[in-house]
């Protein structure tokens, strides 16, 4: 089957094939904010999307590769023989595309519950956790930077889904988890800091702003576990995330 060139009309693609093969995937990463975000398009945050990232639902990788294998892509065969219990990796030559899978759940820095709320959205993660796995990004580059922006601009915090970010999701999960309560932390101020260097305007800038402080103010406000004040006597002394090796195309 051909490979799409547009990258939106290729994960529709492998969205739609997966749910034909019984299986559920949704697209993250920067492609997904494009589909919620018109702030993407900005020209202070507007980027390139040249890899596609899914999370699949079943923890059936094997089933995985055989649909982007009918699909037109070729696998990693010694990245997926050793690590295809979790992720699997794909690449497309004549696009120069690659394509990640997340098998089961989404774990990089840090560990995204998803659960059922895969089926909140048609084709990617929900908002929450589309931020979720932006703000858990130890390493945050520029393009990360952006695509948080784009989510902020655009969504407002709330108590729901449908064109929200949740925010009471959100907190809840970094209450219960302090590392990714505190990676989180740590990058809504990263956002911060990089963002002054965009030209965004005095209007944008004040709404991110906004947006910042609301949503920090809510993970100080959401109730802590017992495990999260655990782990909040250790503090920094002992790492709180994985630094994920990052995988060379092809």
């Amino acid at each position: 089957m051909n490979i799409l060139q547009d990258p939106k009309e290729e994960a529709y693609r492998i969205v739609r094939g997966a749910a034909q093969h019984s299986l559920t995937v949704r697209l993250l990463g920067g492609a997904a904010i494009s589909f919620h975000s018109p702030s993407a398009r900005h020209r202070a945050l507007a980027r390139s999307y040249p890899d596609l990232d899914f999370v699949l639902r079943e923890k059936r990788g094997d089933r995985a590769e055989a649909l982007l294998v009918e699909l037109g892509y070729s696998p990693n065969k010694p990245f997926n023989l050793y690590n295809g219990h979790w992720r699997l990796l794909f690449q497309d030559s004549e696009f120069d595309r690659q394509v990640d899978i997340f098998v089961g759940e989404f774990r990089m820095c840090h560990s995204i519950p998803l659960g059922d709320r895969l089926e909140l959205e048609p084709i990617t993660l929900p908002l929450a956790e589309l931020l979720l796995t932006k703000l858990q990004i130890v390493q945050m580059n520029e393009k990360d930077v952006r695509d948080v922006c784009a989510l902020l601009l655009d969504h407002p915090l709330g108590d729901q889904d449908a064109e929200m970010l949740n925010e009471r999701r959100i907190a809840s999960l970094c209450a219960d988890d302090w590392g990714l309560w505190r990676t989180v932390g740590l990058s809504l101020e990263k956002v911060r800091e990089v963002s002054h260097g965009f030209s965004l305007g005095e209007e944008l800038r004040q709404t991110l702003g906004r947006q910042l402080s609301s949503l920090r103010q809510a993970l100080e406000a959401a109730p802590k576990s017992t495990r999260w004040k655990m782990r909040a006597r250790v503090g920094d002394r002992v790492p709180w995330y994985e630094l994920p090796e990052e995988v060379r195309r092809g």
